[in-house]
């Protein structure tokens, strides 16, 4: 039976899906005969790998059925892979009790020497792919790796997205990560990077708690996006939002929209009268948000900053 074609809109996804996949394999060598040279195939390292895994978490017994299952290897090629395995005195197999046609796995001495020795060769493969990166590439590739992980994952899997207040070492996150982004998608220079480390060493310094709040978005330790709420310099009853950024890969979960709300809600809390921001017009997304949460375009002016020939806009709101 033929499969079904993509839809239209999926081709170039679908494309670069496989592209990335065709250069993944290449670059660790799993279309090769045996991993990392190792004379283990794919599968059997794999099994290896789980067997070794489970038992260092104290697992009571591994079942041959649980293994399959969690590899997606069926039952008939797990059986063919699990007796070359005990042939090779690797493995040993038992009865189940509860069930005579499944088998209690266990390493061997020999099989967890042999799996030391894979282990060991998958670290140093690792490794002689991480570290001729600069930390900043190697960075940017662990959180790449991550964002696949947890774009796939099952959504009962992952945690919920926490907004919390700012603690030590997020101005620093702050900074870097508005610098990366803005320079990546719109080619903005260091001076931006200037100014936003400018605005958090102000936020530290002149912190007034009661007054102001920055929020970090955050989700199983990783930081997602951020937004700051502060009193502005001029005006004692204004707030200004500053600094609202939602990293790439988590854009799409209606995390810039609860920053937002979050942090119209504290200053409305707070006392102020009235909100604003200022931004630049080709920040398209951003504007939606703040249309949305009852932000209108009071002013705009042409200015040369960042590198760039930009469009300034002045966005205010009545609390």
């Amino acid at each position: 039976m033929r499969a079904p074609k993509a839809a239209p809109e999926m081709a170039a996804p679908v494309a670069a899906f496989r592209r990335f996949n065709r250069f993944y394999t290449r670059v660790l060598g799993l279309l090769d005969e045996r991993i990392v040279e190792s004379g283990f195939s794919l599968s059997e390292g794999r099994i290896l790998f789980e067997l070794a895994a489970r038992g260092a978490a104290g697992a009571a017994q591994i079942v041959a059925r649980d293994i399959g299952e969690e590899l997606g290897i069926d039952a008939g090629y797990l059986s063919r892979i699990l007796r070359r395995l005990e042939d090779a005195g690797l493995i040993a197999r038992r009865p189940l009790p509860s069930d005579a046609r499944n088998a209690i796995l266990l390493l061997t001495r020999k099989g967890k020497k042999a799996f030391a020795e894979l282990d060991r060769r998958s670290s140093t493969q690792a490794s002689g792919l991480l570290e001729p990166l600069l930390p900043e590439a190697r960075s940017a590739l662990i959180r790449s790796m991550q964002t696949i992980e947890a774009a796939l994952l099952p959504q009962p899997a992952r945690s919920p997205v926490v907004l919390r207040p700012h603690r030590a070492g997020d101005m620093g996150w702050v900074i870097a990560r508005n610098g990366a982004v803005y320079a990546q998608e719109y080619g903005w220079d260091q001076s931006y990077e200037a100014l936003v480390a400018r605005i958090c060493a102000d936020f530290v310094d002149n912190f007034r708690p009661a007054r102001e709040r920055c929020w970090i978005a955050e989700r199983d330790g990783e930081r997602l996006g951020c937004i700051f709420c502060v009193q502005h310099p001029e005006r004692e009853d204004t707030a200004k939002l500053r600094l609202l950024l939602v990293e790439p890969a988590a854009r799409g979960l209606g995390l810039g929209r609860a920053l937002v709300n979050e942090c119209v809600s504290f200053a409305r809390a707070c006392g102020y009268k009235r909100m604003t921001l200022w931004t630049q017009s080709i920040l398209k997304a951003a504007h939606h948000l703040y249309e949305q949460a009852g932000f209108r375009l009071t002013r705009e002016e042409p200015h040369h900053s960042f590198g760039a020939d930009l469009m300034s806009q002045t966005w205010e709101m009545e609390l």
